[in-house]
This record gives C-alpha cells, structure tokens and sequence, in this order.
C-alpha cells in the first residue's frame, strides 16, 4: 500500500522545492498542499497545529508531522529510499552530506538569501546592495572546491545535499548572481547536471520560473543592468 504523503508549501519557495525534488527522485506518490505565503494562510490556526514554526515545507506522513527541508528529505530517504544513495548510511558519507546541508541551510539560505528577499518582499526595497550579491559569488566559490570530491556536492553520488542546494544556487542564478562558466565551471556543469534528471524542469524549474519572474518585478532597474551584462558577457564568449 502506497504511503499516504501530503506536502504542505508553495513551489516559489526553494526549501519546498528541494523537497519535491527528493519526493520525485523516490517516486513517491503525495499530495501537494499549496499554501498562499503572501496571504499569511501559513498563520492559519490548522497549519499552526502541524507546524508552531509556521515555515515551509511541512511533510504529513499519517500521523506524523515532518519540518524542515532538510529533516524531510533525510526522513524520506531513509523511510522509504529503497536504497541509501540519496543519504547514505556510511558515518564518513553521511557526515559529508550533513556538512553540506548545513552549509546550505546556515549560509546560502540563512546568510545569503534571507537578507536579501526579506527586505524585498517585506520592506519594499527596489535594489539589493552589492555586499549581498558579493556574498553569493563567495558561496559560489566555495561550492566550486566541493566538486574537487565529485561531480556532485557530496562526492560521487547524487545525494539530498543536491536537491537541497540546488534549489538555492538555481534562484541565485536566475535571479540574483548568474553563474559564470568561467569563473566556476565545476558549479556551473554542476548545475546542467542538476538540470538533466527528469524530474528536474517539473519539481525544481516550474517554481523557479515563478520565483525569478518575482523578484525581477521587485527590481526592475538592477535586473536590467544585471542581465545586459550577462548578455553581453555571452555574446563575447565570456560566460
């Protein structure tokens, strides 16, 4: 009998998405719950009871209620992973890929994207400073030394830490900081890599076009002298 799953978020929300894409990667069969961030339907007294945090994704698993992004995916691997690539059960392997969720989570979602969608969904900031966007190209080059271990963020294998930071460095390239081939081609393979699985365009992709079309109505001005470099950093065979 097929689990009865039932995913609680909005595909504009990377977290959301890393799950979807674990979700997608097991061939599992949930229910996706779409949940209106902007309308605050997060801060209903019926989500509040699974989920105090009020945060997305929150996974529903019978009686069980699973938080965080990176709680889920572990969870779903180990629960229902009919083998333990994605999340691996060897100490040194599985220690690689926490560190690489954590990294995710503290740095590139904590640090790097948080300070900046907060003030521009909240606040009504039409332009986002440059020590921000600096902050990304660093994470960029760190992300680049983790591909001396593999192909992938954790070493050989495709693994959750994947899923997890792909779905934040895709809305830092489309939206913020475009990965130049140049300066980090492992990331940047990476990411075609990523881009490649077949489940990708519809668990990560769809809610990235929507996430992207977001934030470049919030910064008409930036996102047009970002990408007018980008574009003619293409044209001259730069990127």
């Amino acid at each position: 009998m097929s689990p009865k799953l039932t995913l609680y978020g909005n595909k504009l929300s990377p977290p959301v998405r890393a799950v979807l894409l674990t979700l997608n990667a097991l061939n599992l069969d949930f229910e996706f719950r779409v949940l209106d961030l902007f309308a605050k339907e997060q801060l209903q007294p019926e989500f509040l009871k699974k989920n105090p945090q009020h945060t997305v994704p929150a996974l529903e698993d019978g009686e069980h209620i699973v938080v965080d992004s990176h709680a889920i995916a572990a969870y779903l691997v180990r629960k229902y992973g009919k083998d333990d690539t994605l999340y691996p059960e060897d100490f040194h392997a599985r220690a690689i890929v926490d560190q690489r969720l954590y990294y995710e989570a503290a740095t590139l979602f904590a640090t790097c994207l948080k300070p900046i969608t907060g003030p521009l969904f909240h606040e009504n900031v039409t332009e986002v400073p440059k020590q921000k966007l600096d902050q990304i190209s660093e994470a960029y080059t760190t992300l680049e030394a983790f591909f001396s271990q593999g192909p992938y963020v954790a070493g050989e294998n495709l693994t959750i830490a994947d899923f997890s930071i792909v779905s934040t460095v895709s809305s830092f390239n489309a939206a913020f900081v475009p990965i130049s081939k140049d300066k980090w081609p492992r990331l940047a393979e990476w990411l075609k890599r990523l881009e490649a699985l077949p489940y990708y365009a519809e668990a990560n992709g769809a809610g990235l076009k929507m996430y992207a079309a977001l934030i470049i109505s919030k910064l008409p001005k930036q996102y047009e002298k970002l990408w007018k470099k980008a574009l003619e950093d293409i044209k001259s065979g730069k990127q």
